[in-house]
């Protein structure tokens, strides 16, 4: 297991413990938290932020998403993508194979609701380009595989479909999501996933986060 700088192991807070206890109550089949792990606090946040080495991007040359195994098997016959379906989902039924037959997905970036699975996307908070511009070149694809599938902390999140394919691989620079309302959470969902994993940021990327944490 390769050593991951994760908040949680850092320093023993209630928080941490209960995005544990959540992902496995997730992964045993209990009761859904219709979102993403509660990240840090904005003051946790911009102190994660203030120790990300400020760094040029790498190149985008050799990436290829197949270097992230993704949706990886997460038991009982489910998947990860399946998993945040269940998870942030409400009023989820599921059939044998484990994907939903019926539900409703609220989209935290644009406030739309949709009631069929096919109009949701699970959008990585950390865009697995953006990923592997911030150090992730240079990982082993077991490390690849476990930020592309982490239920622990904030990197997973059901949204509406065309709004995450408008995000692509773009860092909060360039993007950020529709509904403003969500800047705040989404700035620390960002922040605690690069610093879990110890990413660079890049100097614009650093203040496009550091405005919006400082409106929190």
């Amino acid at each position: 297991m390769h050593r991951i700088r994760m908040f949680y192991a850092r320093r023993t807070s209630v928080l941490a413990a209960l995005a544990a206890l959540t992902a496995g109550l997730v992964l045993a089949g209990g009761p859904a938290q219709a979102s993403p792990p509660t990240p840090p606090s904005a003051s946790s946040a911009r102190s994660m932020l203030a120790s990300l080495t400020v760094a040029a991007e790498g190149s985008m040359s050799g990436y290829d998403r197949d270097k992230f195994p993704h949706w990886i098997s997460q038991g009982d016959n489910c998947n990860t993508r399946e998993v945040v379906l269940q998870r942030d989902g409400s009023g989820v039924s599921t059939g044998n194979d484990c994907y939903p037959t019926s539900g409703s997905w609220y989209s935290e970036y644009d406030g739309a609701t949709w009631t069929q699975p096919s109009d949701v996307d699970i959008d990585h908070i950390v865009p697995l380009g953006e990923v592997w511009r911030s150090g992730g070149a240079n990982w082993t694809t077991a490390k690849r595989e476990q930020l592309a599938n982490d239920l622990s902390i904030s990197q997973l999140i059901a949204v509406t479909d065309n709004v995450n394919q408008s995000k692509g691989d773009d860092d909060p620079a360039n993007w950020l999501p529709p509904r403003s309302a969500y800047h705040c959470t989404y700035a620390r969902e960002y922040v605690w996933v690069k610093y879990s994993y110890d990413m660079t940021v890049d100097s614009a990327e650093h203040t496009a986060l550091s405005n919006v944490l400082s409106g929190c």
